[in-house]
């Protein structure tokens, strides 16, 4: 059974088009799904959806979110936070701006488990230090007195999956977060990641444009268009044979760093043409529907 179930889900922009278009997707326990596609796709704005955050200006208009067996758009705002604050975490994208850098940061992974979860400051402390140290950053004592301008952009990223696993989350939202990283740091963050994923038994929902990442960490994926997903499938299938035309297409625009004088292979307008005129038959039909 799933524990993270969309049904159905879109969301639109006030007095705009529809961001999300009637998205649906599952996530088991312990599985690492990713959400694929180009920049504006939608993958982040899923997200934000299920962890409550997005924008004033964008509403879901229809649509379930099933969150181990509750549906969240169901429930009050305030329940829905204490489910979502006591179940999910976020591990954001550019850990250059997501840390306060006016706090130290100790407080910045404690407050979590103090303010929502009720830990007491010494409890949390000693889980913080011990997931620095799981996250292989050295003299955590000392880190948890650093202010964030005082640490490497790894270190940052390091700080905040610590921050992400320290209430032992069943869901975790990753997103894109090894955009901001140099290659080598990347590399090692991803381990890192998939080893408390795989520790832990944590649901993933890793957001990234990156089809090389998915197939390091991913064992299945949804890729997106316009808010659409227009295909569903486990990663092996994909990389294999991808069902969708526009599938295939961003495969075969893949760098292939095995061959570096090979030349870049852009989306065929052709194939950009058919999957726009596809989703706008589907957006004609939902708004005829309404």
């Amino acid at each position: 059974m799933s524990f993270l179930s969309i049904r159905n889900l879109s969301a639109v922009l006030d007095g705009g088009p529809r961001l999300l278009r009637s998205v649906s997707l599952d996530v088991a326990a312990g599985e690492v799904r990713g959400l694929v596609g180009e920049s504006g796709a939608g993958k982040s704005m899923i997200g934000k959806a299920i962890l409550g955050t997005l924008p004033r200006a964008v509403r879901v208009v229809e649509g379930e979110i099933w969150l181990d067996g509750v549906d969240l758009l169901a429930l009050p705002p305030a329940e829905r936070r204490r489910r979502v604050g006591a179940a999910c975490a976020l591990i954001p994208q550019d850990p250059l701006t997501a840390l306060n850098p006016s706090r130290r940061v100790g407080p910045q992974i404690t407050g979590r488990l103090v303010d929502i979860l009720g830990w007491s400051r010494a409890d949390a402390t000693a889980r913080a230090i011990d997931l620095l140290d799981e996250v292989q950053i050295r003299d955590p004592a000392r880190v948890m007195r650093s202010y964030p301008h005082e640490l490497s952009g790894g270190m940052r990223q390091r700080i905040l999956i610590a921050a992400a696993f320290a209430a032992e989350p069943r869901l975790i939202v990753a997103d894109e977060p090894t955009t901001a990283l140099d290659v080598t740091v990347q590399k090692q963050i991803l381990r890192l990641i998939r080893q408390l994923q795989e520790r832990h038994g944590t649901a993933l929902l890793f957001v990234t444009h990156d089809l090389g990442v998915v197939s390091k960490i991913c064992q299945r994926l949804s890729v997106l268009y316009a808010g659409k997903v227009v295909e569903d499938t486990d990663v092996r299938a994909f990389f294999a044979a991808p069902r969708h035309p526009y599938s295939a297409a961003l495969l075969a625009a893949t760098p292939k760093y095995t061959d570096p004088e090979s030349s870049l292979t852009p989306v065929p307008d052709a194939v950009i043409h058919a999957v726009q005129a596809e989703v706008e038959a589907a957006e004609t039909e939902w708004r005829d529907a309404r």
